[in-house]
């Protein structure tokens, strides 16, 4: 089966990789970020992300004097059907130095899982092996989908 059918129904938490391969078309993801994406637009699926993932896209083109790439990681985090990005709570934060606690989770591993959690989600999409299981929460790598 493929990364759609494996996510089944309900919200989805998304790392910040899988907007970067989508916006820079990274040849690898791009087939399987672009359906993603394109449900969420189509109001087929809530993909959730936190807020850290707006700082992590916009180092490097700020970095190489990029605005308009800047602009469209923004515009995609902020303003796309179906992208909920996520302001981190006290409670979140809390959940987060849990997660870094018990599993030893890096920093933005734990406030990205906690932002999926607050919010329901039923999968976490990632590329990072690193992870921990979660309960209640699948993790999927988007490498194991890759052609």
């Amino acid at each position: 089966m493929g990364l759609i059918a494996d996510l089944g129904a309900g919200r989805i938490g998304v790392d910040t990789c899988l907007f970067i391969y989508f916006i820079e078309e990274d040849p690898r993801f791009l087939p399987l970020t672009e359906p993603l994406f394109a449900d969420a637009d189509a109001g087929k699926r809530q993909i959730v992300t936190s807020a850290l993932t707006l700082l992590e896209v916009l180092l490097v083109p700020y970095r190489a004097g990029n605005a308009r790439i800047a602009e469209r990681y923004e515009e995609l985090l902020t303003r796309s059907r179906g992208i909920s990005m996520i302001d981190l709570s006290r409670e979140q934060l809390r959940v987060a130095a849990q997660l870094r606690a018990v599993h030893g989770v890096k920093t933005p591993d734990s406030l990205q899982l906690a932002a999926a959690i607050s919010q329901g989600c039923t999968a976490f999409v990632t590329n990072d092996r690193r992870l921990p299981p979660m309960r209640g929460m699948r993790t999927l790598q988007l490498r194991d989908y890759a052609a």
